[in-house]
């Protein structure tokens, strides 16, 4: 199951290598988004590449990995421009999309609204083989959770290149209000492999059946640890950690048990729950508001949590675009409203 580099990815237009670069592709025109503001460092900040290529081992570049489709493009945009104007250091940005190779027609129309609207961005288009994990995939809570490209963080260690040591992962419905620097510095201290905010008060139980937590083999995993539930649409990410741990594998194992015996009822982030918690590096909850979608099967509206705001996260059913469009807004979608640069269309 696992993916070589050879077979996991086909890049597009990039300034990033490690070994070599990739040619042209032609676009079509159809969705269409303003250009965002340029966005420069400021003097602190280390100089940005001067040549044409960057190196992933630039230690001034942060990485930041987002699946990236139709559905939610315009998230996706909102997301990445959020990051460029709050953080002191934009050109020092680099961004890795990953895109489902279901649908390989939409990936010129992807990579030309993201050149259009960002075109000094450093970045690079990656495409996810759905088949990598469509027969362990198994039903969810909510049909838009068992997407195959939701299960591309999982990957992210094989995905990107191997000199891609270290990455941010994000959400596609999220909007960064704070420097991604000081989310990017945060030490993965000892030997953990991810770090993102955890909410131990919630009941880490109910993300798992009577059938997991009756049957001892199964819940011995989390026996002397204090597992947290945490969220995965916000994660520092250590890769030679990861894959020097084989923590793909290890998630991969967890969802075949999940087809045999039902052991969890969410898509992607039980098997996360499962391998990592009590070894994740608590970030302050400040970097991930999320929740304010509502929850998997109502789109209703919640208020932030008390304390200081760093990123707002939508997960749930409602997406702030769609409260917007339908002019059913909850009160929190117009804090997302100032980076959205799509252009409605007229008839």
């Amino acid at each position: 199951m696992f993916l070589s580099s050879g077979d996991a990815i086909r890049s597009f237009p990039n300034k990033l290598t490690c070994v070599g670069d990739e040619a042209p592709i032609g676009f079509r025109m159809s969705m269409q988004f303003s250009e965002a503001p340029v966005y420069q460092n400021e003097p602190q900040c280390a100089a940005p590449p001067s040549n044409s290529m960057v190196f992933a081992r630039d230690p001034s570049l942060v990485h930041i990995a987002m699946t990236i489709d139709l559905e939610y493009l315009r998230g996706s945009v909102a997301a990445v421009h959020s990051v460029l104007r709050h953080t002191s250091c934009p050109e020092n940005i680099f961004f890795h999309f990953i895109a489902s190779d279901s649908s390989l027609e939409n990936i010129s129309e992807l990579t030309r609204i993201v050149r259009s609207a960002f075109p000094s961005l450093g970045y690079r288009v990656y495409i996810f083989k759905e088949s990598t994990v469509n027969k362990i995939i198994s039903s969810s809570i909510r049909r838009a959770l068992e997407n195959p490209l939701n299960y591309a963080r999982s990957y992210l260690a094989d995905i990107l290149e191997p000199c891609v040591e270290r990455v941010i992962y994000l959400d596609s419905d999220v909007i960064v209000v704070d420097d991604i620097q000081k989310l990017w510095t945060i030490p993965l201290t000892g030997s953990r492999t991810i770090g993102a905010p955890e909410y131990c008060r919630a009941n880490f139980t109910k993300y798992f059946s009577d059938e997991f937590w009756s049957d001892p083999e199964f819940s011995k995993v989390l026996k002397g640890k204090r597992p947290c539930y945490f969220n995965t649409g916000v994660m520092v990410m250590d890769l030679v950690r990861w894959r020097e741990g084989e923590y793909t594998r290890k998630i991969e194992k967890w969802m075949e048990v999940q087809k045999e015996r039902r052991i969890y009822e969410l898509g992607s982030l039980p098997p996360f729950l499962l391998v990592f918690g009590g070894d994740v590096e608590a970030i302050d909850h400040r970097w991930n508001q999320h929740g304010l979608g509502g929850d998997n099967v109502v789109s209703s509206c919640r208020s932030l949590h008390p304390g200081p705001v760093s990123l707002l996260h939508w997960s749930g059913k409602g997406k702030p675009w769609a409260r917007l469009d339908g002019r059913t807004p909850c009160a929190v979608d117009y804090l997302w409203a100032p980076y959205d640069l799509y252009k409605v269309q007229t008839p």
